[in-house]
């Protein structure tokens, strides 16, 4: 029954927003739902990141960083439901997949669990996805619950998501993995191998954004 409350509060957000004082998403400029510099700084900057996962490393490709004006508006979306700034990632969405090499591949999002799925009302990759004009398949499906990734480093990342998903209907599929952020890979990780268990040849994955890696100094 909950369910049914979904698209009910997410239209309800977005009569809110017609109300409600607008400022930009990335530098709270008023009256505007993204300023013109803002959306400059959205121009997307591809990087790749190298991820182990089970039966080979995987390329992950992301179209921005996840720093500053993009970190802020992929917020906005998420935190604040402001669904209509998706419009603005989705160059580095497209950026990302461009780099796949494989235009055809399925596209398949990470999932999204069902409290955030209630607390939103929408699934964040699939939202930007379908502003490409392009699908998803969503082949996979947790199986277990896991802990919050803020805080954990990467070995604890992968502990914790290790065998939380599972894939179906995926055998013979060549696929990409979306995601809205990737920061040490270990989701995407997950998601590749179970997609691979269930017979899937993953050609790679894309991410909106990429968090930036910290790298020591000293040694």
């Amino acid at each position: 029954m909950r369910e049914l409350w979904v698209p009910v509060r997410a239209a309800c957000a977005d009569a809110l927003a017609l109300v409600l004082p607008l400022s930009c998403a990335g530098c709270d400029e008023p009256d505007v739902a993204l300023c013109e510099r803002c959306l400059l700084a959205l121009t997307p900057d591809p990087r790749r990141r190298v991820v182990e996962a089970d039966g080979g490393d995987v390329l992950v490709w992301s179209g921005l960083a996840f720093e500053g004006v993009a970190a802020r508006v992929l917020r906005a979306i998420k935190e604040d439901g402001r669904t209509g700034l998706a419009r603005a990632l989705v160059p580095a969405l497209q950026a990302a997949l461009v780099r796949t090499g494989a235009p055809d591949a399925v596209l398949v999002p990470m999932p999204t669990s069902r409290a955030a799925y209630r607390r939103r009302g929408f699934r964040m990759p699939d939202v930007v996805v379908r502003r490409t004009g392009r699908r998803v398949r969503r082949l996979l499906r947790a199986v277990r619950r896991t802990a919050d990734q803020r805080g954990l480093d990467r070995d604890l990342r992968r502990r914790n998501v290790a065998h939380s998903l599972a894939a179906h209907d995926a055998a013979g599929l060549r696929v990409i993995v979306v995601d809205d952020v990737v920061t040490t890979g270990a989701s995407v990780a997950e998601a590749v191998r179970a997609l691979r268990a269930a017979g899937a040849d993953v050609v790679g994955a894309v991410t909106i954004a990429a968090t930036p890696r910290r790298h020591r100094t000293g040694g």
